[in-house]
């Protein structure tokens, strides 16, 4: 067998060597560019459902999220319709044609624009002649309406000894002592929407002053949810509809007087009794014209303006 020569030994390169003629500027780049690039992928066919969503791309990164086009502000209703729009506007240009009317003849034509499928409530406003920033002419009280206003109202009654249980078996939903005042500090616990109280356990209520205070729920003589007398027929005016109002910043009273499908007369006697109990807690220091306005309006209408 022939020997190599010298020549073709040092034509032999060894494995791994580079080209003579590659550039090793070239190599680098190549390397560089190598794990950048993307391999291709082929495009999804037309109706193929969309990749699951893997742990390196999160769903949100897969599909897009699906936001209103319009951002919405809190407190802000959405717009409404353009039937409904029209269908407000008539009404208002028609209650307005008509102008103060009779209670007896609002209540009939506020029927009439009955267009929600739920029983909706029948609201009353009325706007006085106070001085808000006055604590004498604060208006504010109770007043029970001979046919409720058909609403389940949450009561609690803080009291001691036998009036535990005429409270319960008068309607209370909840009746107590200690027990019912540990359980709103420690905690938080407000699962009712009237709190009365007997004059002997206002000394311990008062701890609940923070709480139900700016709720509304603490009582109070001037709302008569301080109980003075019989607690049992307390209990039941507030079960059967009594209804609590106060003057607001601008002077004006509001209360839900009834339902929409209460007959026309319940709906008048419970309107009287409330515009009656309203003059009756006129301020002493109140000179000139004290009622301004009467208004009704349902939960879905205008208000109609009522003669006085």
């Amino acid at each position: 067998m022939a020997k190599k020569t010298t020549d073709d030994a040092a034509e032999i390169k060894p494995e791994g060597a580079p080209k003579a003629d590659a550039d090793p500027k070239a190599e680098k780049k190549g390397k560089e560019k190598g794990p950048k690039e993307k391999a291709s992928k082929p495009a999804p066919e037309a109706g193929a459902a969309a990749p699951a969503p893997t742990a390196d791309k999160p769903a949100a990164a897969v599909a897009p999220k699906q936001e209103d086009k319009k951002k919405r502000r809190p407190g802000v209703p959405p717009r409404r319709g353009k039937k409904l729009r029209n269908h407000i506007k008539n009404l208002e240009a028609k209650f307005a044609k008509e102008g103060a009317i009779g209670l007896k003849k609002g209540v009939g034509l506020l029927k009439q624009t009955k267009r929600a499928k739920f029983d909706e409530t029948i609201e009353i406003h009325m706007s006085l002649g106070v001085d808000t920033t006055q604590s004498d002419q604060l208006v504010r009280g109770t007043v029970p309406l001979p046919h409720g206003i058909r609403k389940t109202v949450r009561v609690v009654v803080f009291c001691q000894g036998d009036n535990v249980q005429k409270a319960k078996d008068a309607g209370a939903d909840f009746a107590g002592s200690d027990e019912l005042i540990k359980k709103i500090q420690q905690e938080g616990w407000l699962e009712f929407d009237v709190a009365l109280a007997t004059q002997d356990m206002m000394g311990q209520v008062s701890r609940l002053g923070k709480v139900l205070g700016p709720r509304g729920l603490m009582p109070t003589p001037k709302a008569g949810t301080v109980i003075t007398g019989d607690v049992t027929a307390a209990v039941k005016d507030f079960k059967a509809g009594k209804v609590e109002y106060r003057t607001d910043k601008g002077g004006n009273v509001h209360a839900g007087v009834g339902k929409m499908s209460f007959d026309d007369d319940k709906l008048v006697a419970n309107i009287n009794a409330f515009i009656e109990a309203i003059r009756a807690a006129k301020p002493s220091g109140i000179k000139g014209n004290y009622i301004h306005s009467i208004n009704l309006c349902s939960t879905m209408s205008p208000s109609i303006q009522i003669a006085i």
